[in-house]
């Protein structure tokens, strides 16, 4: 257990803050030095076809320019699927840059230009002439739904959607009560600030030092490894500071694989860095359509729930997200079927975009959740309240802990719900449409296995180290702050080492399990740290530890002492002087308990409420008013986490009013491949957004009691911001992005059919 000094807990700032603000902090394309080589990417103008010719005479020719690699000259690289396979890869046949004159998707690449300067290879692309042979593009996944087909290999077991249980179509047909809707999300693309850019610095004796833009740093290490046939131990990977990535930087991107390239192949360091245009080439939340069909008796008790998705991925690879599991755990019900297909279209894979599947398979779920409350005429909160599930009926498993119906009450209460009017269109402020929705968040909350070294000194100075990435998130200082509290030293003498694939082994970043997993970690370290000094203590001469057992001593204040009496103890310098050792460094270790798994199951939950303002005659909507109220177990570090939140909330309305990728379904293109024109919340976009962390022990999620918090502020929100339209107007739109021209269309509608 960790001891009465509170340092977890505490709201305390980042404390890799004063370097990102100073502008010290080094990001993936911030390394380099004299003699650095530069690369630039050609991308294909077509979105599927074949490479008849490419002419790089004339670039060639260009000042500057060292070499030019295409299909045809692409060093020789493993040939071996599996050596191309990263930790979360996919089923299918991984993307190979370079590999041949097969294009897959608009803006792959199909040539790399290596100069000595960023501009001369930028410049030098720009002349590399293409022909291709252009098939007919299929990105339309309305026109693909015919070709649907179920996955065949799961990307994750718990993917897969369970056994239909009870008899839904039967229940569904013989309800009182029952609403059915389609529900299509546009895809989204991933743009954090910090472009992709991988720096492979080379060393005369074939050691490799890559500085890459990534969410787990071992696994780029083993990715190229296995591609190039490297010997691991001559390469490190380091992503110390990373820029954003919400899922983006999962799987290792073709920059990486650019930059080691040419690295090996030319025995100079080199650097490649994407464009803002190049991000959207790279990574996207799919497109979905999903169906989902709700049935109540007269009191609002839910006979049937049955939720269909179709998804979107490419053609080499088979994407797959949990989009329609959470509709069968939610809520209480005894007769559910769910059913998850894809459809392949010439695009780049997809990727996990903060809350995959959840984000996504959630929304459809909490608006059909809406639908039902107006079609009974219940009020929407308490209609969840009366089919709150107490276990997961999916999996037939406890919860190990489940606050949502303080979100509830909390959330609501805060936001003053009981004052709104149930009937839409009855609320406004002057000449606009006021709207109040809320929704449900769900998401898994779990740890992965994960390492971590705790080194403390005779002068109480501590140091943490793990391979773990801060995307953001404040891992840095999490773990600094869990080290701090177990050794009894302020947060200041604790310095935090991580973003490198040499120290100890951790999973990538993503799920919302970091904290849990590496702060764990660094808790056991921490605390066989503290043993090993007992240990020593019990062996000093008149040692007052002589039968303190583990769990009866602290840290506190550079001492050693007894748990129960401060004032008994021996400092750390002290036991350490009797030792003969001037530090003590110490390993540790978590992973799942497969045994408690066999009967428990953790989520994290939210309650979403949103209120609207529209202008129906401009067809302008502004969230002017979100609370989310969020039940994640201890809460490590409240500023933090609620900064985690705030950007999740933003990244909803984004999902609900702005994000969307438009595609010419004629050419297979991305058209709108900029952040002037795929348009994202601004400032002026965001009002007031509360964060409400409600109290919740959890004592089996994890050793430390916390649940993720990364995911769950974004899911809920997009559904919540439509449910307040639909309160506002009286329209529901089922569309998103819900664009002005949607609402638009939608008052138009109302008008003739007044």
């Amino acid at each position: 257990m960790l001891n009465e000094t509170k340092v977890v807990g505490l709201p305390l700032s980042r404390i890799d803050g004063p370097l990102k603000v100073s502008g010290g902090a080094k990001y993936a394309a911030d390394h380099g030095g004299h003699g650095m080589l530069h690369g630039y990417a050609v991308p294909a103008t077509v979105a599927t076809g074949r490479i008849v010719e490419i002419e790089t005479g004339l670039a060639e020719r260009f000042p500057g320019v060292i070499k030019i690699y295409t299909h045809e000259n692409r060093p020789k690289t493993s040939e071996d699927d599996d050596k191309w396979k990263d930790a979360v890869a996919l089923p299918g046949h991984p993307f190979r840059p370079l590999e041949n004159d097969r294009i897959l998707y608009d803006g792959q690449p199909i040539a790399l230009v290596v100069a000595e300067s960023f501009e001369a290879a930028r410049d030098a692309a720009s002349l590399v002439r293409v022909r291709y042979v252009a098939e007919e593009p299929h990105t339309d996944l309305g026109r693909e739904q015919r070709r649907s087909y179920v996955p065949p290999q799961p990307r994750k077991e718990e993917f897969v959607p369970p056994e239909p249980r009870g008899n839904p179509q039967g229940a569904f047909a013989d309800a009182p009560f029952k609403i059915s809707s389609e529900y299509r999300l546009e895809g989204e693309y991933h743009n954090p600030m910090e472009l992709f850019a991988s720096t492979a610095l080379w060393e005369e004796d074939g050691f490799l030092t890559i500085h890459d833009k990534t969410q787990g740093s071992q696994n780029s290490h083993d990715y190229v490894c296995n591609v190039f046939g490297l010997d691991p131990e001559k390469v490190t990977v380091k992503n110390s500071f990373v820029g954003g990535a919400f899922g983006s930087g999962l799987r290792p991107k073709h920059q990486l694989f650019f930059a080691v390239m040419a690295a090996l192949d030319l025995k100079q360091s080199v650097k490649v860095e994407m464009s803002r245009r190049e991000m959207f080439y790279l990574t996207w939340r799919p497109a979905t359509i999903q169906t989902v069909s709700l049935a109540a008796d007269r009191e609002g008790r839910l006979l049937s729930v049955m939720h269909h998705a179709l998804q979107a991925t490419s053609r080499y690879e088979d994407y797959q997200e949990n989009v329609v599991n959470w509709a069968g755990l939610a809520y209480k019900c005894d007769n559910v079927r769910l059913s998850y297909e894809l459809a392949e279209l010439d695009v780049s894979t997809p990727g996990d975009m903060r809350a995959p599947g959840a984000a996504t398979g959630v929304t459809a779920l909490e608006m059909a959740m809406d639908e039902l409350a107006y079609e009974v005429g219940i009020d929407p909160v308490e209609l969840r309240l009366r089919n709150f599930a107490t276990r997961d009926q999916n999996q037939d498993k406890q919860f190990t802990s489940k606050a949502l119906d303080a979100c509830y009450r909390e959330g609501a209460a805060r936001f003053g719900w009981n004052s709104r009017s149930f009937t839409p269109r009855s609320m406004r402020d002057g000449n606009d449409l006021v709207g109040w929705g809320m929704a449900t968040g769900i998401w898994e909350a779990t740890i992965m296995p994960a390492e971590a070294k705790v080194r403390l000194s005779a002068g109480g100075k501590a140091a943490v180290s793990a391979a773990a990435s801060d995307i953001g998130t404040g891992t840095y200082t999490v773990l600094g702050q869990v080290a701090a509290e177990v050794l009894g030293v302020p947060l200041d003498d604790v310095t935090v080492l991580i973003g490198d694939s040499s120290l100890p082994k951790t999973g990538v970043e993503g799920g919302s399990w970091t904290a849990a997993s590496s702060g764990s970690a660094v808790q056991a370290a921490s605390g066989a740290v503290r043993n090993t000094l007992l240990k020593h203590a019990k062996s000093m001469p008149n040692s007052p530890f002589g039968q303190a057992s583990q769990d009866e001593v602290t840290l506190a204040e550079g001492r050693l002492v007894l748990d129960r009496n401060h004032q008994v103890g021996v400092s750390i310098g002290d036991i350490m002087d009797a030792a003969g050792v001037s530090f003590i460094e110490e390993h540790g270790k978590v992973a799942p308990d497969q045994e408690q798994a066999k009967k428990f199951i953790s989520y994290t939950h939210s309650a979403v409420f949103v209120e609207v303002k529209l202008d129906e005659e401009l067809g302008v909507t502004r969230v002017t008013r979100v609370v989310s109220a969020v039940a994640g177990g201890r809460v490590l570090n409240p500023k933090t986490a609620r900064s985690q939140i705030l950007g999740g909330v933003v990244m909803g309305i984004g999902m609900a009013l702005h994000e969307e990728g438009m595609v010419d379904h004629r050419t297979g293109r991305i058209m709108n491949h900029n952040i002037a024109e795929y348009h994202m919340p601004a400032h002026a976009d965001v009002e007031d957004i509360e964060v409400i962390f409600v109290h919740e022990d959890d004592d089996k999620v994890s050793p430390l009691g916390a649940k993720g918090l990364g995911e769950i502020g974004i899911i809920g929100v997009a559904a919540a911001v439509s449910n307040a339209i639909f309160h506002a107007t009286g329209k529901r739109i089922r569309h998103f992005p819900i664009t002005i021209d949607k609402i638009l269309e939608a008052n138009e509608e109302a008008r003739r059919s007044a």
